[in-house]
């Protein structure tokens, strides 16, 4: 059995040293899909579930919404971005690192492994970064 819950939130970035527009300080409204699948509780509270909505969301929004909304995501092991965040935390704003370029590909994947070490049966993360154009990283893809 597999549920889904969508989440919405917005960042910027840029991609240093990109060879197109997105070498440029821009922003998404990211669409995020969180499936989780697994056996329905047979008894109890959760008695008919997968997991209970509220605690999907609960888990997500900790973990990924409330860090990432209206930060600035950038790539801690690029000079540029990292300056970039330096001074915009310097002014107390928002940032939030990762190991890489901050691409939709890298992203889902790592929201689908923050999700996974919180214990969240997570088998797939479906990042759309405007309407029409999504990364995907599922259970298999690790």
């Amino acid at each position: 059995m597999k549920v889904v819950k969508t989440f919405t939130f917005d960042s910027s970035h840029l991609l240093d040293g990109h060879d197109g527009k997105c070498k440029n300080l821009h922003g998404h409204t990211y669409k995020l899909e969180v499936e989780v699948s697994g056996s329905l509780h047979m008894e109890g509270p959760k008695e008919g579930m997968v997991i209970d909505f509220s605690d999907l969301k609960a888990v997500v929004k900790e973990q990924v919404v409330d860090k990432m909304d209206h930060a600035f995501l950038y790539n801690r092991l690029n000079e540029r971005e990292r300056a970039i965040a330096n001074l915009l935390e310097g002014w107390n704003l928002k940032t939030y690192p990762l190991e890489q370029r901050t691409t939709a590909e890298v992203m889902s994947r790592h929201i689908f492994q923050l999700l996974q070490e919180k214990g969240l049966p997570v088998t797939r993360v479906r990042l759309w970064e405007t309407p029409n154009s999504y990364s995907e990283y599922d259970e298999y893809d690790g």
